[in-house]
Order: C-alpha cells, then structure tokens, then sequence
C-alpha cells in the first residue's frame, strides 16, 4: 500500500512562502536541501506528517503558469469561521465562504487562500469526511 507523503509547489520567493505556509497553517521547516540550480523546503506541523515541499529553482525570474489542469491541496479546521477572519487579518487572498449542498444536506463548508504563487489551497470545516 502506498502512503502520501508530500506534495510539492515551485515558488519564486522562499522566504515570502515561508511566511505564508507557517502564519496561514502553521506549517514549519521539517528539513531543507540546497543545491547547484534549486532548493528543496519541506513543511509539515504536528498534525500529520504529509508535507508541502517548496522548490526554488536558483535563477528563476518568470512567475510559473499553473495551466487549466492544476487542483489544490486541502486542509481541515476546527472552526472555519476564524480561520477565515484570521487569514482575512493578514491580508492573504481569500474567496468567501461557501457551503456545499448534497440533496439539501451540507456536505462541506469551505474556502479557498492563495498563496504568494497564486497556488490554491482548500480550508474546510472538520465535518463528516472531512476530519
């Protein structure tokens, strides 16, 4: 069986996607490897040990062009109402709230924030099965 372990992201700034990993999820440097042409940034925080990995290709000058068949890593929260405030407050790009119906029932309350690379991530409310 295989498990999850990371997902990655290219980004242009490492330190501005530091900041944001760390004070939008808490996320922390687990380990980090420079080379000649790029680095290699893992993230995690206690909850689990999935891992966002940044990669900073050295030299990059061109923001990187996501295309029309990227998705978005997920996220569960206690209480999406403050996350959201909280995330609003420091001025990251955040869409409204949404709620998502199945046959009248809420399946899911969600939002989505966008990092200093205009990568997308999903923050939903722990609910059913999304804990």
């Amino acid at each position: 069986m295989a498990k999850i372990i990371h997902s990655m992201v290219r980004v242009m700034n490492e330190q501005k996607s530091l900041d944001f990993y760390q004070n939008a999820f808490g996320l922390e440097i687990a380990d980090r490897f420079q080379f000649d042409d790029f680095t290699l940034v893992y993230l995690r925080n206690s909850e689990n040990d999935f891992e966002v990995e940044l990669t900073i290709n050295h030299g990059r000058v061109e923001p990187y062009v996501h295309g029309d068949g990227y998705g978005h890593i997920a996220v569960a929260v206690e209480d999406l109402d403050a996350e959201h405030a909280r995330m609003t407050s420091h001025g990251f790009d955040v869409t409204p709230v949404k709620e998502f119906l199945r046959d009248g029932v809420l399946l899911a309350r969600f939002f989505f924030v966008k990092d200093p690379d205009g990568y997308k991530t999903e923050v939903l409310q722990r609910h059913g099965r999304y804990r």
